[in-house]
């Protein structure tokens, strides 16, 4: 049972099928079912707790989620964790099409999280201005679902083989066939798909209904994420090319710093926007 775990890494296929030459792979399928999560859940919440949303109002924001994630993510790996890159080749490090010798799908490497959260935040808030609906109560609605959706990425990441952990000589290690020399490593994918997913889900899904005021589920995730992965980042491999960017921390560690401040200032900010509200009232 022990052999099996440590070696599961190297037992499993990323692609699913191959349609004409063109792969279809996990971690496609787990974007897809991240975002089903978020819906089926956020619907259910509109219908349970009777929100004054309709339901194409859930699949018209996702369609802008969407968008403001795959560009968010990808911008913000470029200029977070590969900026030399980008400026060697802005357009095509964003677009995932090769034009020497034809045009042809050359596919994208790196995505941050950082990067898409941020996206995700821009994109709804052109969705909500256009649709002139409250901001921070629109996330709030989605915000609740996002981190079970989230665990769906983690484990796509863990069927690739990327993102593993440190080196470590604990049963719980595993044989990563993308790493580096043939040592255990700890399953950080794993680590971060139950205390980022399940662990924020549960508690977030627990508290939703007593949130004092619009933003305030949404500054919880942010402090919350940022803090949980601040310790997570203690088991995972820095990135091969950076490493330790400052003192003993990795390039996640410090953004996850700015998330927690981030997640702070949003609860103090909103905290008061709804105090002064309720003073015009």
């Amino acid at each position: 049972m022990l052999s099996w775990w440590q070696n599961l890494p190297s037992g499993m296929d990323p692609i699913i099928f191959t349609v004409g030459g063109f792969p279809v792979r996990w971690y496609g399928m787990m974007y897809i079912l991240a975002f089903a999560v978020v819906y089926i859940l956020t619907r259910y919440r509109i219908k349970n707790e009777q929100l004054p949303y309709s339901p194409a109002f859930v699949g018209d924001a996702l369609t802008w989620a969407m968008v403001g994630v795959l560009l968010g993510g990808r911008i913000g790996y470029l200029l977070f964790y590969s900026f030399p890159e980008f400026i060697a080749n802005p357009i095509g490090s964003i677009i995932p099409v090769s034009f020497s010798g034809g045009c042809s799908f050359s596919g994208i490497a790196g995505m941050s999280y950082h990067g898409g959260a941020i996206g995700v935040i821009i994109a709804l808030m052109l969705f909500t201005r256009n649709r002139k609906v409250p901001f921070l109560t629109t996330i709030d609605l989605f915000i609740t679902a996002l981190p079970l959706g989230y665990t769906f990425g983690r484990i796509g990441n863990f069927i690739n083989g990327e993102l593993y952990g440190r080196v470590t000589d604990a049963a719980i290690g595993m044989y990563f066939p993308l790493a580096p020399g043939f040592s255990l490593r700890h399953p950080s994918q794993l680590y971060e798909a139950f205390f980022e997913g399940i662990v924020l889900f549960v508690i977030l899904w627990t508290i939703r209904k007593q949130s004092p005021f619009p933003g305030f589920l949404s500054g919880t995730y942010l402090f919350g994420y940022g803090f949980v992965r601040f310790f997570i980042e203690f088991y995972r491999e820095p990135d091969a090319h950076l490493g330790l960017v400052f003192m003993q921390f990795s390039m996640g560690q410090l953004l996850c710093l700015a998330m927690m401040a981030a997640g702070i200032g949003v609860l103090l900010a909103s905290k008061r926007l709804s105090l002064a509200g309720q003073r015009k009232q």
